[in-house]
Formats: C-alpha cells, sequence, structure tokens
C-alpha cells in the first residue's frame, strides 16, 4: 500500500508581468533625467550583465528563502540575559559573550529582496556594485509601469503583506527579460 502524499505545485503569482508592462518600463527609462544603466561607478551596464543579477537572485531567494521583511525587533531581544557580570566567573563570562555573538549573527539564510540583490552584488560572480543598483532601477521601472504610480518602488511593492515569493520571482524573471531586450549591448560591466 502506499502512503497518502501530496505534492505540492509552486504557487502561481498573483502578479503578472506583461510584454506592455516591459514596454511601458522602456518608455519610462527613455524619459528619465539619468541614465538606467549607468552604476555608481560611472560605467554602463550592459543588459546581459544586469539579466545574470536578476537571475542569480532569484536562485539565491529559491535556495535560501525569502522573507517578506525582516523583523528588527528580534535584534532588541537577543542577548539580553547576560546575566549578573558580578557574580560570574571568567569563564562564565566568556560562554555569555561568545553565546550573545553567535545569537546576533542569525542563523537565517531567508532574505529579503533588497537583501539578496546586495548579496549577490557584494561576493557572487554574477554581480557587483553597478549591477545591484542597476537591476534595483529597472525593477523600479517595471513597479511603475505595472503599478501606474510615478512614485512606485519594488522593495516596497515586495514588502506588501499578501505579497509572495511567487510574485518576487515574477518580476525578477521580468527584469532580467526586460534588461535582454532594453538594455545595452555592451559588454563593460
Amino acid at each position: 500500500m502506499h502512503a497518502n502524499t501530496t505534492t505540492l505545485a509552486p504557487a502561481a503569482p498573483s502578479v503578472v508581468f506583461t510584454d506592455e508592462t516591459l514596454r511601458k518600463a522602456a518608455t519610462l527609462a527613455r524619459e528619465r533625467h539619468w541614465p538606467v544603466w549607468t552604476g555608481p561607478s560611472g560605467e554602463e551596464c550592459s543588459g546581459e550583465a544586469v539579466a545574470r543579477h536578476l537571475e542569480a537572485t532569484t536562485e539565491l531567494l529559491d535556495k535560501g528563502g525569502w522573507l517578506r521583511t525582516y523583523d528588527y525587533s528580534s535584534d532588541w531581544t537577543k542577548g539580553t540575559d547576560a546575566g549578573d557580570e558580578d557574580s560570574m566567573t571568567v569563564k562564565d563570562m566568556l560562554k555569555s559573550l561568545l553565546r550573545m555573538a553567535r545569537d546576533s549573527v542569525g542563523n537565517d539564510p531567508r532574505r529579503t529582496l533588497r537583501t539578496a540583490l546586495r548579496h549577490v552584488g557584494e561576493g557572487s560572480p554574477h554581480g557587483d556594485t553597478d549591477t545591484d543598483l542597476v537591476a534595483c532601477e529597472v525593477l523600479d521601472l517595471l513597479i511603475k509601469a505595472h503599478t501606474g504610480a510615478s512614485g512606485a518602488r519594488a522593495v516596497p511593492w515586495s514588502e506588501r503583506l499578501h505579497r509572495t515569493l511567487a510574485d518576487i520571482n515574477a518580476l525578477l524573471a521580468a527584469g532580467a527579460r526586460f534588461a535582454r531586450t532594453y538594455g545595452p549591448a555592451s559588454p563593460s560591466c
């Protein structure tokens, strides 16, 4: 006899980024007062480099998990039980300090969208500071085109209560499509 097992399919995104959304984002990019594809180094990033950054972000979130928002309040409660330093032995004090240090680092591999984008830019062969910031600009353009709101930004959009990892992955996939379609071909970044 076989045990009852249920395999859950990945949740479908509640948000769809159409080709029309990408075209609207391209129009917004052309109308900007500063270049979308130039990073803080002053060098232009290719659409392919930005697409690779966004795809590596998807892989990182799929591997480690996604957090809608980071719970900063947990930082206030970590390591608050240090004990009474006057009554502790040196050994107990060192143990307590090491435990507090270990706990403050955290063990949660999940990341917010912004943290995942930054981590790909910091320690990955798939991105750097320039591709990180250009990728953020691309995602912002897509969210502006998607919502029609000129002040919309991707990170606050990703932090909405009803947002899912499937929605974030749909945004990142649309960003990679946008970068390959509308980004420059130059290999400088």
